[in-house]
C-alpha cells in the first residue's frame, strides 16, 4: 500500500448523480489502495473469527456485488454465481482465497468500470424488475453500493492494519 492513495475525491458541489458516483468512486479506490502491495499469503490470512474474512475474501465478495447489482439486477444479464452460491453461499470468499491478489484487484476493478458503463446509461429513476413482481430503481442501486462498499472498506482497513501496521483514511 502506498502512503499516498490514488483515489478521486467526492465532489463537493454537482447534481445528485454526480455526487453519488463521486463517492462510490472514492470507496472503490480505497479497497483496491487496502488491497494493493500484499502477498498472496497476507491477503489470505485469517486474522479474525471468520476464517473467510480476509482481504481476499472480501476482494472477492465485492467483485460479486458488482457483478449482481449493476450486470445482473441492473443490465439483465444472467447471474454466473448463481448455482456455486445455492451451493455455497460463501462460494466467492472461497473461490477469492485460490486466487491471486493481483488478479483479484484486476478483476474487481475491471467490474467497476462496467459497472460506471452500465449506470451512464440510465437514469436514476429507471426501474428494472427486482425478485419477482417487485422493482428497483438506479438510485437504489447506487446507494446500496456506497453503503455495502463502505462497510467492507471499513473491514479492510482493520485487516491491512493487523497485516502490516499500515493505516490511513
Amino acid at each position: 500500500m502506498t502512503d499516498e492513495p490514488k483515489r478521486p475525491e467526492p465532489p463537493l458541489t454537482g447534481d445528485e448523480r454526480t455526487q453519488l458516483n463521486g463517492f462510490l468512486d472514492f470507496l472503490r479506490a480505497t479497497v483496491v489502495w487496502k488491497c494493493s502491495g500484499l502477498t498472496d499469503e497476507q491477503a489470505r490470512r485469517p486474522l479474525v473469527p471468520s476464517e473467510l474474512t480476509t482481504v481476499a475474501g472480501l476482494l472477492g465478495h465485492l467483485t460479486l456485488v458488482e457483478q449482481y447489482w449493476f450486470n445482473v439486477v441492473l443490465n439483465g444479464q444472467e447471474d454466473v454465481w448463481k448455482e456455486a452460491l445455492e451451493a455455497d453461499p460463501d462460494a466467492e470468499f472461497r473461490v477469492a482465497m485460490q486466487t491471486p491478489i493481483e488478479q483479484l484487484i484486476a478483476a474487481y476493478e475491471a467490474e467497476c468500470e462496467r459497472s460506471r458503463k452500465i449506470v451512464a446509461a440510465m437514469g436514476l429513476d429507471d426501474e428494472v424488475p427486482f425478485r419477482g413482481d417487485r422493482k428497483v430503481n438506479v438510485r437504489f442501486v447506487v446507494t446500496h453500493m456506497i453503503e455495502e462498499t463502505g462497510r467492507h472498506a471499513g473491514h479492510l482497513d482493520l485487516l491491512r492494519e493487523l497485516t502490516d501496521g499500515l493505516t490511513g483514511e
